[in-house]
């Protein structure tokens, strides 16, 4: 085989987005470093940095800890635990990986989310001593929110249970019974006993559970169907950037959410809805003939047109996105500040960021059971329906139908920390035509004209997040 010929090979493989999940100390690091060192992929110096860090110990030199592939942080190795998210990046003959190794604590849970935004698989750990705990039930959850279709249970630490059937089995019963709770989106389920030290059903099958006949875990990896569905979904690019590099060029360039995008396609501009057709699509490597979902690409006009960041160009003729003020999401809280509804915050929707506030939360969900709680406020990790109130319309999708253009994320204004991430269940449309009209007399109310435009400032802002429309008179 040529270098041509396996290069060509090479770029045809599909990408698998790996999520590893669970609660703290179940191995998730130690299961992707045996998952790399049994699969052949390590390069030299990374094998002897290994071994050199367990003499350092005071371990043999066999005695590898597979973990530090992928604890960097100095944190992370003095106390044997994952804060931040890692991503590890490998090939085998089928298919190409990207694993994001997640923190399991409690506090972590955000870097959990992280990972899992754009994971197509999740691998959820299961000490086989601890069976199915809090932490597990709350990463379920947060799974099936963020709209990932498959989970594989990997129960680990089968040698400390004497690779025990029994136990395994008992694991399986107790998970599939809380993933059958109402409203919770049960996604397909894959269990597998592994034991991640010892290598066993990693890569290959294990000869101390003869009673398991499945695959390991990496033949799961490697064969597992995924819908990719972002290229048939309708076209959705969010304008990042407006390029004008000289008097003859004006492209809009940004990342296409998904769908496809050809020249002569026509296409209209939200929110203002004016139509145009495509001239050209510009990348680094020239012209494209078609551009698809995960492509940054520059979309050139035939007909020019107001757009700007924040706003959207979508295809005529395909269903469109909802222009709304109003939407009713579901919401996982990240800040350890406990929410406070009288604050307005940013919510940032793809490239467009606007300031919102949270109306109402209908309910928050217990990760134990499943069930919905009447809650007033939101803490670390709570998860809950809420009500969110924009300043300014955001054109968005229901989550579970475009995933890339139903989430956001809230960020505090004042510490710019991202207070909570949320996936859209529901979006009411803005019907400017409808709204009702006030009018005020600015001369009757005696105000001075000094500070008419700070009154009429005040007046949009309550036109934005009411929907009435204010008008003033002399």
């Amino acid at each position: 085989m040529t270098i041509d010929n396996f290069l060509e090979q090479d770029q045809a493989k599909g990408l698998l987005r790996v999520l590893t999940a669970g609660s703290v100390d179940d191995g998730k690091s130690t299961l992707i470093g045996r998952l790399l060192f049994d699969s052949k992929l390590l390069y030299e110096d990374q094998l002897q940095a290994l071994k050199t860090e367990a003499v350092k110990r005071g371990d043999r030199e066999q005695d590898i800890d597979y973990a530090l592939l992928c604890d960097g942080l100095k944190a992370e190795r003095e106390q044997g635990i994952t804060i931040d998210v890692a991503y590890r990046y490998f090939a085998t003959s089928q298919r190409k990986f990207i694993i994001a190794d997640t923190p399991g604590h409690e506090q972590y849970t955000r870097n959990m989310i992280t990972g899992g935004s754009t994971a197509d698989v999740a691998i959820l750990l299961v000490d086989a001593r601890q069976g199915i705990v809090t932490q597990t039930r709350r990463h379920s959850y947060i799974v099936a929110l963020l709209g990932i279709k498959h989970i594989i249970l990997a129960v680990n630490k089968m040698d400390l249970v004497a690779y025990s059937k029994e136990r395994f089995n008992e694991i399986v019963k107790s998970y599939t019974a809380f993933s059958h709770y109402k409203d919770f989106v049960c996604p397909k389920i894959v269990a597998i006993p592994i034991s991640a030290i010892n290598g066993e059903n990693v890569v290959k099958k294990s000869h101390n559970m003869p009673w398991y006949r499945g695959q390991s875990l990496l033949q799961t990896l490697e064969r597992i169907e995924i819908d990719r569905q972002s290229v048939i979904l309708p076209f959705r690019l969010p304008i990042q950037i407006v390029l004008r590099p000289n008097h003859t060029f004006r492209g809009f360039a940004g990342k296409i959410a998904s769908g496809v995008i050809r020249p002569a396609d026509r296409v209209k501009a939200l929110p203002s809805g004016q139509e145009s057709t495509v001239k050209q699509i510009v990348s680094l490597d020239g012209d494209l003939p078609y551009a698809v979902a995960g492509q940054s690409v520059t979309i050139t006009l035939t007909e020019q047109i107001d757009l700007s960041r924040g706003q959207m160009l979508v295809r005529i003729g395909q269903s469109e996105p909802t222009i709304s003020h109003h939407i009713t999401a579901f919401m996982v809280w990240m800040d350890c500040e406990v929410l406070d509804s009288r604050k307005t915050f940013y919510l940032k929707h793809n490239t467009n960021t606007v300031r919102a506030r949270i109306e109402k939360i209908h309910y928050c969900i217990d990760v134990n059971t499943a069930e919905k709680t009447e809650c007033n406020t939101l803490t670390l990790n709570s998860i809950a329906k809420v009500d969110i109130c924009a300043l300014s319309p955001i054109i968005t999708d229901i989550y579970y139908q475009n995933r890339a253009c139903g989430s956001f994320i809230i960020i505090d204004p004042i510490t710019n920390f991202t207070s909570a991430v949320g996936m859209v269940v529901e979006a009411r449309p803005s019907n400017s035509k409808s709204r009702e009209t006030i009018t005020i007399s600015l001369s009757q109310l005696n105000i001075d004209t000094s500070h008419r435009e700070a009154i009429e400032s005040v007046c949009r802002a309550i036109e934005q997040q009411t929907g009435i429309t204010i008008k003033s008179s002399n």
